[in-house]
C-alpha cells in the first residue's frame, strides 16, 4: 500500500536504513551520483517518512554563506535581521538539503563545518552569535563526482565530515517500474524508453556532458501518456535536453526513432 502523502521513491538497497541510522546518530549525509538518479526524491521521501520539515537549497556558483545564513534588510528607515534557510533549519530542527554543494562558493563549505562535527552549531558572524542545532536537525548534501571531477571537487577533508551514499542508474527492471509508476505509461512503452536510456548511456563517442537520466525518461513517458506522439516526446524530453549540437541531436534522433 503506497502512502500518497509520502513522495514516491523506489527503494533499491539499504538506503532507508542508512538514512534512519544517520539521522538517529546525528551524522550528516553526503549523496554522490549522476544527475537524475533519485537523490533529491530520496531526501523528500525520507523527510516525509520521518515527518520532518525540509529546506532544499539548489546550489550554484553564486550561492554564498550570506544567502544561507541570513542578512540585514531595510524596512522603512530601520534595518532588520532576516534568517536564511540554513539558520531556520538549524533553529527549527529541520532537514537542510544542499543540492550540488560543490557548485556553491567556498564560504558555504566553511559555514557548514561547525554543523558537521560534534559541535552541531552555526556561527552567525554578522550577529556574533552561535546557534545550537535542535536535536532533530540533519544536514544532507549532494554532488555529482563524474561531472565535477577536476572542475569543482569537494575536498577530502570535507567529504570525511559526512557518511556517504552512492547513487547510480537502476537496473532495467527497476527503472521500468519507476517510469511506469511516475507516469502511468504502459509496460511496453516504459521498456522501450528504458532501452533508449541505456543505449544513450553507452554512447561514449558522442562526448555528452550529461547522459540520459531516469528523470528524462519519466518526462518523456509523461508526455506520451498525455497524448503527445512518442517520437516527438522522446525528442523533446530526452534528445534536446542532452545537447545543443545539431549533429549530436540528429544522431540521437535517428537512434531513438529506430527504437520507438
Amino acid at each position: 500500500m503506497i502512502d500518497l502523502a509520502i513522495p514516491y521513491y523506489k527503494v533499491i538497497g539499504k538506503e532507508v536504513e542508512v538514512f534512519e541510522h544517520a539521522y538517529k546518530n546525528k551524522i550528516p549525509l553526503l549523496l554522490k551520483g549522476p544527475t537524475g538518479t533519485g537523490k533529491s526524491r530520496y531526501v523528500e521521501h525520507m523527510a516525509a517518512k520521518l515527518d520532518i520539515p525540509l529546506y532544499t537549497i539548489s546550489c550554484h556558483e553564486e550561492t554564498s554563506s550570506t544567502d544561507l545564513i541570513g542578512r540585514f534588510i531595510l524596512k522603512g528607515t530601520e534595518t532588520e535581521w532576516q534568517d536564511g534557510p540554513m539558520t531556520r533549519a538549524v533553529k527549527e530542527g529541520a532537514i537542510l538539503y544542499l543540492d550540488e554543494i560543490a557548485e556553491a562558493r567556498p564560504d558555504v563549505i566553511v559555514a557548514i563545518h561547525s554543523l558537521t562535527d560534534h559541535r552541531r552549531e552555526l556561527f552567525i558572524d554578522k550577529l556574533a552569535e552561535k546557534v545550537k542545532a535542535e536535536d532533530s536537525f540533519m544536514l544532507i548534501a549532494s554532488f555529482n563526482p563524474g561531472y565535477q571531477k577536476g572542475f569543482k571537487e569537494l575536498k577530502p577533508s570535507t567529504k570525511q565530515r559526512f557518511a556517504s551514499l552512492s547513487f547510480d542508474y537502476p537496473s532495467e527492471k527497476v527503472e521500468q517500474e519507476i517510469v511506469q509508476m511516475e507516469s502511468g505509461i504502459d509496460a511496453s512503452t516504459a521498456h522501450k524508453l528504458v532501452s533508449i536510456g541505456n543505449k544513450i548511456r553507452n554512447l561514449k563517442e558522442l562526448g555528452l556532458t550529461e547522459t540520459a537520466s531516469t528523470r528524462l525518461l519519466v518526462n518523456a513517458a509523461k508526455l506520451i501518456h498525455s497524448g503527445l506522439p512518442k517520437r516527438l516526446s522522446v525528442k523533446t524530453a530526452i534528445i534536446e535536453p542532452l545537447s545543443d549540437e545539431r549533429e549530436i541531436t540528429g544522431a540521437l534522433e535517428d537512434l531513438c526513432n529506430l527504437m520507438i
